[in-house]
């Protein structure tokens, strides 16, 4: 078997379909085909079932699929040594990042890190937490930044720092009449949340897990955006929840409905992750180090508060 059949049948697996596959490959889809048919001959097995479609991979088809991705990384990964021998800082590196972070991470280091390092382009995707990870393990990114704990086998976390869960309530909560939250303050019935998905509604929830919902709202709302319901809160009504780093750019007037819990704090892990056999092991480490440098001191000790589950 060659290197262009392995990369041929990951990116089958990757797009489940040979068209979209070709296209990836810049081969026609019958060469493409031929040369898997060679592979699965050669292995004596069925490596795709192509009357399904999407495509679907063999239970064996998946098993060489994994230690064909393991192969092309290694191989993805000689570059990278020579660049380190030589001591070059250049590449690209794919980042997934979720979007109750990106907003308000990425303004805190890109433009010093651009200036600082000309020739590494950093191409950011804003995707939910379980996007992030399937793209890794279909090496269609780097490396991700979102909350973990994941428990997922092939994701190795790296965290970086500890973010916590800040009040957000309407000019006429009464809570606001208090310096610090306590959870046992919460009512559920009054909290806007994100939208299923989103890693940050199911902490929100977790936070508030031990109070019973009040029976009689009139309006329930769920956005895909912690910016809109931070607009449904100054509409007077309600709470949300918000991460930390949200608040440090708040105009004057928005810090007013801002209140801090109490301790221990409720916190979210903010971590790099990758793929157990992830390749630019340098860049990630420079974007590693730049994005400390950014972020507040007292954000990267994990005993300032109380990590929040993730749940489904």
């Amino acid at each position: 078997m060659t290197i262009t059949q392995l990369q041929y049948i990951v990116a089958v697996d990757t797009y489940k379909s040979f068209a979209k596959a070709a296209g990836h490959c810049y081969v026609s889809q019958p060469a493409l085909s031929m040369q898997i048919k060679k592979i699965e001959e050669e292995l004596d097995v069925l490596i795709f079932d192509r009357s399904r479609k999407p495509v679907l991979t063999t239970d064996i088809g998946a098993r060489i699929v994994e230690h064909a991705r393991v192969i092309m990384k290694e191989i993805q990964r000689m570059p990278e040594i020579v660049k380190e021998q030589k001591d070059e800082i250049s590449g690209t590196l794919r980042i997934g990042i979720i979007p109750t972070l990106s907003p308000y991470l990425l303004p805190l280091f890109v433009t010093d890190f651009m200036a600082k390092y000309a020739d590494i382009t950093l191409i950011f995707e804003e995707l939910l937490s379980d996007e992030v990870v399937e793209k890794l393990n279909n090496d269609q990114l780097d490396v991700g930044i979102l909350a973990t704990p994941l428990q997922k086998k092939s994701i190795i976390e790296m965290p970086l720092f500890y973010e916590g869960f800040i009040f957000y309530g309407s000019p006429d909560s009464a809570l606001l009449k208090q310096n610090q939250i306590a959870l046992s303050d919460l009512n559920t019935n009054e909290m806007w949340l994100l939208k299923h998905g989103h890693c940050f509604r199911s902490q929100s929830i977790n936070i508030c897990s031990e109070q019973r919902p009040v029976i009689g709202r009139r309006v329930r709302f769920e956005s895909g955006s912690l910016e809109t319901l931070k607009k449904m809160v100054e509409g007077r009504f309600g709470y949300t929840i918000l991460p930390e780093l949200s608040t440090l750019d708040m105009s004057d007037k928005q810090k007013k409905n801002v209140r801090k819990f109490e301790t221990p704090i409720p916190t979210r892990e903010i971590s790099m992750v990758m793929h157990r056999s992830f390749v630019k092991q340098r860049l990630i480490e420079i974007l590693r180090d730049e994005i400390l440098d950014h972020i507040p001191e007292n954000m990267k000790n994990k005993k300032r508060g109380r990590v929040v589950e993730i749940s489904d």
